[in-house]
Protein backbone atom coordinates (compact mmCIF):
# COMPACT_ATOMS: atom_id res chain seq x y z
CA UNK A 1 0.00 0.00 0.00
CA UNK A 2 1.52 3.55 -1.07
CA UNK A 3 2.21 5.35 1.74
CA UNK A 4 0.14 9.01 2.10
CA UNK A 5 1.75 11.90 1.06
CA UNK A 6 1.64 13.55 4.53
CA UNK A 7 3.27 10.94 5.73
CA UNK A 8 6.02 10.74 3.85
CA UNK A 9 6.33 14.74 3.79
CA UNK A 10 6.29 14.20 7.84
CA UNK A 11 8.98 11.31 7.87
CA UNK A 12 11.03 13.79 5.07
CA UNK A 13 11.22 16.71 7.74
CA UNK A 14 12.46 14.06 10.64
CA UNK A 15 15.06 12.60 8.31
CA UNK A 16 16.87 15.89 7.48
CA UNK A 17 16.46 17.47 11.23
CA UNK A 18 18.11 14.82 13.01
CA UNK A 19 21.08 14.15 11.06
CA UNK A 20 24.24 15.43 11.54
CA UNK A 21 25.26 15.11 7.53
CA UNK A 22 23.92 16.08 4.14
CA UNK A 23 21.86 13.36 3.01
CA UNK A 24 21.96 12.44 -0.59
CA UNK A 25 18.37 11.46 -2.56
CA UNK A 26 19.67 8.06 -2.84
CA UNK A 27 20.30 8.39 1.16
CA UNK A 28 17.17 9.34 1.60
CA UNK A 29 15.17 6.68 -0.82
CA UNK A 30 17.04 4.03 0.59
CA UNK A 31 15.96 5.11 3.68
CA UNK A 32 12.91 7.69 4.23
CA UNK A 33 9.97 5.64 4.45
CA UNK A 34 7.35 6.44 1.08
CA UNK A 35 10.14 7.14 -1.32
CA UNK A 36 10.61 2.48 -1.69
CA UNK A 37 7.32 3.06 -3.31
CA UNK A 38 8.80 4.93 -6.38
CA UNK A 39 8.10 2.14 -9.08
CA UNK A 40 11.40 3.47 -11.32
CA UNK A 41 14.54 6.35 -10.57
CA UNK A 42 12.53 8.76 -13.23
CA UNK A 43 9.20 8.71 -10.91
CA UNK A 44 11.52 9.17 -7.52
CA UNK A 45 13.04 11.86 -9.17
CA UNK A 46 10.12 13.54 -10.06
CA UNK A 47 8.52 12.71 -6.52
CA UNK A 48 11.23 13.84 -4.42
CA UNK A 49 11.38 17.09 -6.49
CA UNK A 50 8.11 18.22 -5.77
CA UNK A 51 8.17 17.19 -2.15
CA UNK A 52 11.24 19.71 -2.18
CA UNK A 53 8.45 22.35 -3.20
CA UNK A 54 6.07 21.79 -1.42
CA UNK A 55 7.80 21.71 1.48
CA UNK A 56 10.03 25.47 0.73
CA UNK A 57 6.35 26.40 -0.05
CA UNK A 58 5.72 25.38 3.64
CA UNK A 59 8.28 27.96 4.87
CA UNK A 60 10.57 24.68 5.88
CA UNK A 61 14.44 25.81 5.00
CA UNK A 62 16.32 23.92 3.32
CA UNK A 63 20.14 23.32 2.91
CA UNK A 64 21.93 21.67 0.40
CA UNK A 65 25.98 20.62 0.68
CA UNK A 66 28.47 18.07 0.02
CA UNK A 67 27.16 14.64 2.04
CA UNK A 68 30.81 14.23 2.86
CA UNK A 69 34.39 15.13 2.29
CA UNK A 70 35.36 12.79 -0.21
CA UNK A 71 31.73 12.71 -2.29
CA UNK A 72 30.57 15.24 -5.00
CA UNK A 73 26.97 14.33 -4.84
CA UNK A 74 25.22 17.27 -3.33
CA UNK A 75 22.87 16.34 -0.22
CA UNK A 76 20.01 17.73 2.47
CA UNK A 77 19.88 18.38 5.11
CA UNK A 78 17.23 21.10 7.79
CA UNK A 79 19.24 23.18 10.20
CA UNK A 80 16.84 23.62 13.36
CA UNK A 81 18.19 26.68 14.32
CA UNK A 82 16.49 28.19 10.88
CA UNK A 83 13.90 26.04 11.33
CA UNK A 84 12.55 26.82 15.18
CA UNK A 85 10.47 30.11 15.38
CA UNK A 86 10.71 33.14 17.12
CA UNK A 87 9.61 33.44 20.59
CA UNK A 88 5.56 34.42 19.96
CA UNK A 89 3.35 36.29 22.52
CA UNK A 90 0.05 34.43 22.77
CA UNK A 91 -2.90 35.63 24.28
CA UNK A 92 -4.94 33.03 26.88
CA UNK A 93 -6.60 31.48 24.48
CA UNK A 94 -3.96 30.59 21.59
CA UNK A 95 -2.21 29.41 24.59
CA UNK A 96 -4.52 26.97 25.16
CA UNK A 97 -5.26 26.13 21.56
CA UNK A 98 -1.36 25.65 20.96
CA UNK A 99 -1.02 23.16 24.35
CA UNK A 100 -4.09 21.06 22.92
CA UNK A 101 -2.22 20.77 19.42
CA UNK A 102 1.17 19.89 21.34
CA UNK A 103 -0.97 17.19 23.77
CA UNK A 104 -1.73 15.52 20.36
CA UNK A 105 1.49 15.31 19.13
CA UNK A 106 2.86 13.72 22.10
CA UNK A 107 0.05 10.50 21.88
CA UNK A 108 1.84 7.48 22.11
CA UNK A 109 0.76 6.74 18.59
CA UNK A 110 2.16 10.17 16.62
CA UNK A 111 5.15 9.84 19.22
CA UNK A 112 5.99 5.77 18.08
CA UNK A 113 6.26 7.12 13.90
CA UNK A 114 8.53 9.95 14.81
CA UNK A 115 10.60 7.71 17.33
CA UNK A 116 10.23 4.74 14.39
CA UNK A 117 11.83 7.38 11.69
CA UNK A 118 14.52 7.65 13.72
CA UNK A 119 15.07 4.14 14.62
CA UNK A 120 15.40 3.34 10.85
CA UNK A 121 18.02 6.07 10.03
CA UNK A 122 20.23 4.83 12.67
CA UNK A 123 20.18 1.02 11.30
CA UNK A 124 20.58 2.73 7.62
CA UNK A 125 23.82 3.89 9.08
CA UNK A 126 22.86 7.36 9.24
CA UNK A 127 24.46 9.77 11.49
CA UNK A 128 21.99 11.17 13.52
CA UNK A 129 22.26 13.44 16.20
CA UNK A 130 20.69 13.30 19.31
CA UNK A 131 19.61 17.08 20.53
CA UNK A 132 18.12 17.35 17.26
CA UNK A 133 15.43 14.77 17.34
CA UNK A 134 14.48 17.08 20.84
CA UNK A 135 12.78 19.35 17.87
CA UNK A 136 10.70 16.10 16.58
CA UNK A 137 7.95 16.72 19.51
CA UNK A 138 6.88 19.50 18.01
CA UNK A 139 6.27 19.15 13.83
CA UNK A 140 6.37 21.93 11.52
CA UNK A 141 3.10 23.86 11.87
CA UNK A 142 1.79 23.71 8.37
CA UNK A 143 2.70 20.29 8.13
CA UNK A 144 0.57 19.53 12.04
CA UNK A 145 -2.38 21.10 10.40
CA UNK A 146 -2.71 19.10 6.84
CA UNK A 147 -4.16 15.84 8.82
CA UNK A 148 -7.47 18.52 10.16
CA UNK A 149 -7.33 21.11 7.55
CA UNK A 150 -9.67 21.66 4.71
CA UNK A 151 -11.20 18.70 3.34
CA UNK A 152 -10.28 19.38 -0.43
CA UNK A 153 -6.63 19.51 0.76
CA UNK A 154 -5.39 15.65 0.57
CA UNK A 155 -6.82 15.37 -2.91
CA UNK A 156 -5.65 18.67 -4.27
CA UNK A 157 -1.73 17.42 -2.93
CA UNK A 158 -2.17 14.30 -4.74
CA UNK A 159 -3.53 16.24 -7.74
CA UNK A 160 -0.37 18.27 -7.73
CA UNK A 161 2.42 15.04 -6.72
CA UNK A 162 0.42 13.53 -9.63
CA UNK A 163 0.70 16.25 -12.21
CA UNK A 164 -3.45 15.56 -12.85
CA UNK A 165 -5.64 18.72 -13.72
CA UNK A 166 -8.80 18.62 -11.43
CA UNK A 167 -12.51 19.71 -11.25
CA UNK A 168 -14.19 21.13 -8.05
CA UNK A 169 -16.68 23.33 -6.57
CA UNK A 170 -15.81 26.75 -5.37
CA UNK A 171 -17.93 29.50 -4.48
CA UNK A 172 -16.11 33.24 -4.27
CA UNK A 173 -17.89 34.16 -1.05
CA UNK A 174 -19.89 31.76 1.82
CA UNK A 175 -23.03 33.00 0.66
CA UNK A 176 -22.40 32.77 -2.92
CA UNK A 177 -23.71 29.38 -4.75
CA UNK A 178 -21.08 26.92 -5.84
CA UNK A 179 -19.21 26.70 -9.59
CA UNK A 180 -17.72 24.12 -11.06
CA UNK A 181 -13.82 25.05 -12.09
CA UNK A 182 -11.41 22.86 -13.66
CA UNK A 183 -7.75 23.81 -12.56
CA UNK A 184 -4.47 22.78 -13.38
CA UNK A 185 -3.22 22.49 -9.84
CA UNK A 186 0.57 23.73 -9.42
CA UNK A 187 0.93 23.66 -5.73
CA UNK A 188 -1.01 24.53 -2.53
CA UNK A 189 0.44 26.98 -0.02
CA UNK A 190 -0.05 28.43 3.34
CA UNK A 191 -0.93 32.39 3.56
CA UNK A 192 -2.23 34.51 7.07
CA UNK A 193 -3.29 30.99 8.52
CA UNK A 194 -5.14 29.83 5.71
CA UNK A 195 -4.95 27.44 3.00
CA UNK A 196 -4.56 28.21 -0.86
CA UNK A 197 -4.19 26.23 -4.75
CA UNK A 198 -2.77 28.71 -7.15
CA UNK A 199 -3.27 26.85 -10.41
CA UNK A 200 -4.29 27.67 -14.29
CA UNK A 201 -7.64 27.94 -14.29
CA UNK A 202 -8.77 26.24 -17.64
CA UNK A 203 -12.32 28.01 -17.83
CA UNK A 204 -10.72 31.46 -17.11
CA UNK A 205 -7.41 30.34 -19.54
CA UNK A 206 -5.68 32.46 -16.42
CA UNK A 207 -3.44 32.09 -13.24
CA UNK A 208 -5.81 31.84 -10.13
CA UNK A 209 -5.85 31.45 -6.32
CA UNK A 210 -8.83 29.62 -5.00
CA UNK A 211 -9.28 29.38 -1.08
CA UNK A 212 -9.45 25.68 0.59
CA UNK A 213 -12.49 26.81 2.86
CA UNK A 214 -14.61 27.73 -0.31
CA UNK A 215 -13.79 24.49 -2.35
CA UNK A 216 -16.69 21.73 -1.81
CA UNK A 217 -15.07 18.21 -0.58
CA UNK A 218 -14.95 16.41 -3.74
CA UNK A 219 -12.04 17.01 -5.77
CA UNK A 220 -12.26 15.32 -9.13
CA UNK A 221 -8.74 14.37 -11.12
CA UNK A 222 -9.70 14.71 -14.79
CA UNK A 223 -7.51 13.62 -17.31
CA UNK A 224 -4.11 11.55 -17.58
CA UNK A 225 -1.15 12.56 -14.76
CA UNK A 226 2.11 13.80 -15.62
CA UNK A 227 0.26 16.40 -17.70
CA UNK A 228 0.05 19.34 -15.39
CA UNK A 229 3.75 21.07 -14.49
CA UNK A 230 4.34 23.75 -12.21
CA UNK A 231 6.59 26.40 -14.46
CA UNK A 232 9.90 27.59 -13.10
CA UNK A 233 8.51 30.93 -12.82
CA UNK A 234 5.44 30.53 -10.71
CA UNK A 235 6.43 31.78 -6.83
CA UNK A 236 3.57 30.79 -5.24
CA UNK A 237 3.65 32.76 -2.23
CA UNK A 238 3.84 36.01 -4.42
CA UNK A 239 0.90 34.65 -6.75
CA UNK A 240 -1.03 34.39 -3.25
CA UNK A 241 -0.16 37.42 -2.02
CA UNK A 242 -1.03 39.79 -4.36
CA UNK A 243 -4.07 37.85 -5.39
CA UNK A 244 -5.56 38.51 -1.78
CA UNK A 245 -4.59 41.74 -1.69
CA UNK A 246 -2.27 42.00 1.21
CA UNK A 247 -0.53 44.75 0.32
CA UNK A 248 -1.28 48.12 2.62
CA UNK A 249 -3.19 51.14 0.60
CA UNK A 250 -2.70 53.50 3.69
CA UNK A 251 -6.67 53.77 4.20
CA UNK A 252 -8.19 52.54 7.14
CA UNK A 253 -11.63 51.39 7.23
CA UNK A 254 -13.49 51.05 10.01
CA UNK A 255 -16.17 47.98 10.47
CA UNK A 256 -18.74 47.08 13.43
CA UNK A 257 -18.17 43.23 13.62
CA UNK A 258 -21.15 41.11 15.88
CA UNK A 259 -19.26 39.53 18.52
CA UNK A 260 -18.26 35.63 18.10
CA UNK A 261 -18.43 36.44 13.99
CA UNK A 262 -15.94 37.24 11.39
CA UNK A 263 -12.88 35.89 12.94
CA UNK A 264 -11.06 36.83 10.08
CA UNK A 265 -11.58 40.26 10.04
CA UNK A 266 -10.98 40.62 13.70
CA UNK A 267 -7.65 39.14 13.26
CA UNK A 268 -6.49 41.22 10.59
CA UNK A 269 -7.62 44.73 12.26
CA UNK A 270 -7.79 45.73 15.86
CA UNK A 271 -10.78 46.72 18.23
CA UNK A 272 -11.41 50.55 18.13
CA UNK A 273 -14.24 50.81 20.30
CA UNK A 274 -17.13 48.62 22.23
CA UNK A 275 -20.20 49.98 20.47
CA UNK A 276 -23.92 47.45 20.19
CA UNK A 277 -25.62 48.02 16.74
CA UNK A 278 -29.07 47.22 15.63
CA UNK A 279 -29.81 45.75 19.25
CA UNK A 280 -26.73 43.18 18.57
CA UNK A 281 -23.32 43.53 20.72
CA UNK A 282 -19.99 44.26 19.12
CA UNK A 283 -16.99 45.73 18.23
CA UNK A 284 -15.84 48.83 15.59
CA UNK A 285 -12.36 46.82 14.33
CA UNK A 286 -9.88 48.83 11.88
CA UNK A 287 -7.97 47.42 9.21
CA UNK A 288 -6.21 48.74 6.56
CA UNK A 289 -8.14 48.37 3.01
CA UNK A 290 -6.07 46.62 1.24
CA UNK A 291 -7.64 46.19 -2.13
CA UNK A 292 -11.12 47.41 -2.04
CA UNK A 293 -12.01 45.12 -4.60
CA UNK A 294 -11.35 42.25 -1.83
CA UNK A 295 -12.00 43.53 1.16
CA UNK A 296 -16.13 44.13 0.02
CA UNK A 297 -16.16 40.92 -1.32
CA UNK A 298 -15.15 39.53 2.14
CA UNK A 299 -17.47 41.93 4.26
CA UNK A 300 -20.78 41.10 1.84
CA UNK A 301 -19.58 37.50 2.45
CA UNK A 302 -20.65 37.90 6.20
CA UNK A 303 -23.51 39.41 5.70
CA UNK A 304 -25.28 41.36 8.79
CA UNK A 305 -22.36 40.21 10.73
CA UNK A 306 -20.16 43.00 9.38
CA UNK A 307 -21.11 46.21 8.35
CA UNK A 308 -18.82 49.25 7.05
CA UNK A 309 -18.69 51.82 8.78
CA UNK A 310 -16.31 54.53 6.90
CA UNK A 311 -14.99 54.83 4.06
CA UNK A 312 -18.28 55.58 2.25
CA UNK A 313 -17.12 54.03 -1.22
CA UNK A 314 -16.94 50.45 0.93
CA UNK A 315 -19.88 50.50 2.71
CA UNK A 316 -21.93 51.55 -0.89
CA UNK A 317 -19.98 49.09 -2.72
CA UNK A 318 -20.76 46.12 0.30
CA UNK A 319 -24.11 47.49 -0.31
CA UNK A 320 -24.68 47.13 -3.73
CA UNK A 321 -23.37 43.64 -3.53
CA UNK A 322 -25.58 42.44 -1.06
CA UNK A 323 -28.48 44.00 -2.84
CA UNK A 324 -27.47 42.46 -6.20
CA UNK A 325 -27.82 38.53 -4.12
CA UNK A 326 -31.36 39.68 -2.67
CA UNK A 327 -32.69 40.04 -6.64
CA UNK A 328 -31.00 36.54 -7.19
CA UNK A 329 -32.81 34.65 -4.80
CA UNK A 330 -36.23 33.24 -6.12
CA UNK A 331 -39.49 34.36 -4.88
Amino acid sequence: MATAKVERLLNLVIALLSTRSYLTAEKIRATVVGYGDSPSDDAFSRMFERDKNELRDLGIPLETGKASGFDTVEGYRINPDTYALPAIDLTREEAAAVAVAVQLWQSPELRANAEGAVAKLHAAGVEVDSNRTDVLVAPPTALQGMHRAEPALGALMDAVQAGQAVQFEHRPSPVEPYVTRTVEPWGVVTHAGRWYLVGHDRDRNAVRTFRLSRIGPKVRPIGPPDTVTRPDTADLRVIVAEAVGDAPSGIQARIWVADGRAVALRRAGRVLAREPLAGRDGDIIGLDMGTHDRLAREVAGYGADAVVLEPASLRDDVLSRLSARVGEVPV
